[in-house]
Formats: structure tokens, sequence, C-alpha cells
């Protein structure tokens, strides 16, 4: 089972104390800071756990696979997580 933003709200809830609308509140707010943040194109970095930085990437030639006509992919922006050193050694003993 993968953690949605409902767990996230609960385990806060449950670890905190707080209600379920502040709890929401306060998980709405940190992703709105962080998208307001690599929208702009700063990174988000959280110490012990990793960092998110935005990187633009070049147009390049592509190959549709169906047909195998080249095709232009068009440039774009993407998002990039650096998992930290701490997390990084958590789940790799968490075997």
């Amino acid at each position: 089972m993968s953690l949605t933003k409902i767990n996230l709200v609960e385990k806060i809830c449950d670890e905190v104390g707080m209600s379920k609308k502040e709890a929401m509140s306060v998980v709405d707010s940190l992703f709105e800071i962080m998208k307001d943040e690599l929208s702009t194109g700063k990174p988000v970095m959280i110490s012990g756990f990793g960092k998110w930085s935005v990187k633009s990437k070049r147009s390049r030639i592509g190959r549709n696979p169906q047909t195998g006509e080249s095709i232009t992919v068009a440039a774009r922006n993407v998002l990039v997580f650096k998992l930290s050193n701490v997390m990084r050694n958590a789940v790799n003993s968490a075997d």
C-alpha cells in the first residue's frame, strides 16, 4: 500500500494530536509552498530526507515506436528528486 495524502493526514492526527481539518491544512500548505518554490526554479531540500529540483531538458529527436517516424520531442522541465544519505541508509538497512 502506498502512502496517500489522506493516510499522511491520518498519521499526523495520530502522532501529533491535531484534528483532521488542521492536519489537512498543514499538508496542503506544505505542498503549496513546495510547488511555489519549485515552479520558480528554486530547489526544495529537507534535511535527512532529500532534495527536489527542476531540471531543464532540451528538445530532441525521438521516434514513434508504432510507425518508426522521427518526431521532435519538445523542450520541457522535469522534477528530479535526490535522496539524502541518511534516507538512503535507512532505506537500504530496511531489507
